[in-house]
């Protein structure tokens, strides 16, 4: 059982920046995900990285704007969000890519999940 907490979120401008960080107590997989779901959405896949190389994937509404990066040593992942927008209002969500997952965008290659953190883009 691995237990993830995502922190990080809350109001800003658009054009603004915040960092969410996703501290796990273990992992599972060769990785971590960030998606998110705005009110009335199917949740949406943000981005990924390895554990082991630190290779990044990102969705394309996201692209150029957000980065991912991992602290190996304390289990922590963070996802710096840059030039938001108000369609990146949404809640949040960390999760561990299960053991031999299937695509990073896929929310079934993913097996554990944090609560989420809410962040909202005023215009």
């Amino acid at each position: 059982q691995v237990q993830l907490v995502e922190s990080g979120g809350g109001l800003v401008q658009t054009g603004g920046s915040l960092r969410l960080s996703c501290a796990a107590s273990g992992r599972s997989g060769n990785g971590m995900g960030w998606f998110r779901q705005a009110p009335g959405k199917e949740r949406e896949w943000v981005g990924a990285i390895t554990w082991s190389a630190g290779i990044t994937y990102y969705g394309d509404s996201v692209k150029g704007r957000f980065t991912i990066s991992r602290d190996n040593s304390k289990n922590m992942v963070y996802l710096q969000m840059n030039s938001l927008k108000p369609e990146d209002t949404a809640v949040y969500y960390c999760a561990t890519y299960r053991p031999k997952g299937g695509s990073y965008y896929a929310p079934g290659s993913y097996d554990y999940w944090g609560q989420g953190t809410q962040v909202t883009v005023s215009s």
